[in-house]
């Protein structure tokens, strides 16, 4: 049975932090997720506009085979910088792969696109570097959900988006979910107020509205569903976490699987203009009992926690200056 974990975040999932930093005024930030040493990690792309970095050697057949930490960045093409100031802190704290005498920290990044939401992005330097590295440094097992780091600049077609987090138990075994949401589709059913992931909601997470929309007829599936106007602008970047030892194959496995959650709670997802992704990350502290079958109880959990996490990431959403579209709270609270 999965039981919603202690503190419902990623950091159920012992020895991983998350940071944020993220700056108001251009209205865009980082988020970063690394752990007490390296882990195992693997990625699934399912968008059809990705922006990534270091993706590559996830692959189950690379040479190396644990990250020190995972980025989800704002800023488009410009967020992958975020990822030199995260190796910066790294480096600085003595982190990294080993080579000779020399220590390369791996940090795999993944970004979203906020160019295009009511911030001033008139900058004179690319500022991702120093956003990194002050996720970096602000890593916790305690953080902050809504308009917060990768979030702070996110939009769905018609609501503001944010940074969500969500994590489930079983049989001994935590799995999290961390996600920055700023979709092309939307997280609400028709024109009300009940999230697409109603049905997988744990207590009153987002407010346990229920799915009312879809039994009196206000959602029509026959529609073409409602998009961004400005359909460039998008993308939904998230990772799933788990305590158990997999490999980078079976890490890959559950971030595929995954990706169910992000379906489940999006409509539409993985779109052509989309560059939805999700990594997987295994800290490698509880063996697997059935390794098959814990291995889809794994996919399973990861998927139901990134479907909570992308909900909640939209409830949690707070107002500012210049916002181009309201939040949930403004316009349904």
């Amino acid at each position: 049975m999965f039981e919603k974990g202690a503190k419902n975040l990623i950091t159920d999932v012992a020895g991983l932090y998350v940071g944020h930093a993220q700056d108001d005024v251009i209205k865009t930030g980082v988020t970063v997720l690394t752990a007490e040493r390296p882990f195992v990690a693997g990625v699934h792309i399912m968008g059809g506009a990705p922006g990534t970095r270091e993706t590559e050697l996830l692959s189950p057949e690379r040479l190396v085979q644990e990250v020190d930490a995972l980025v989800l960045a704002g800023g488009s093409a410009f967020g992958l910088d975020a990822a030199s100031g995260v190796m910066d802190g790294l480096r600085a704290a003595g982190r990294g792969f080993a080579v000779g005498d020399q220590l390369v920290p791996i940090v795999p990044a993944a970004i979203l696109f906020d160019l295009i939401n009511g911030g001033d992005k008139a900058w004179g330097q690319n500022p991702y570097a120093a956003l990194g590295r002050a996720a970096f440094e602000a890593a916790s097992p305690d953080f902050v959900l809504g308009t917060v780091g990768a979030g702070t600049g996110a939009l769905t077609a018609d609501l503001k988006g944010g940074l969500g987090s969500a994590s489930v138990t079983f049989d001994g075994i935590t799995v999290g979910a961390l996600v920055a949401v700023n979709a092309l589709g939307r997280v609400t059913i028709g024109d009300g107020p009940q999230f697409w992931a109603a049905p997988f909601e744990m207590g009153a997470e987002f407010g346990r509205l229920g799915t009312g929309a879809l039994g009196t007829g206000a959602f029509d599936p026959s529609a073409c569903p409602l998009v961004k106007g400005h359909r460039d602008g998008a993308t939904t970047i998230a990772i799933v976490a788990t305590d158990a030892i997999l490999t980078q194959a079976q890490a890959t496995r559950m971030a595929t699987a995954a990706h169910d959650g992000m379906a489940r709670a999006i409509y539409p997802a993985h779109t052509p203009m989309d560059g939805d992704l999700v990594f997987a990350a295994a800290t490698g502290a509880r063996a697997l009992h059935d390794p098959l079958m814990d291995t889809l109880h794994l996919g399973n959990a990861a998927a139901l926690c990134l479907s909570r996490a992308i909900a909640r990431a939209v409830y949690e959403a707070t107002p500012a200056a210049h916002d181009p579209l309201p939040t949930w709270a403004e316009k349904f609270g």
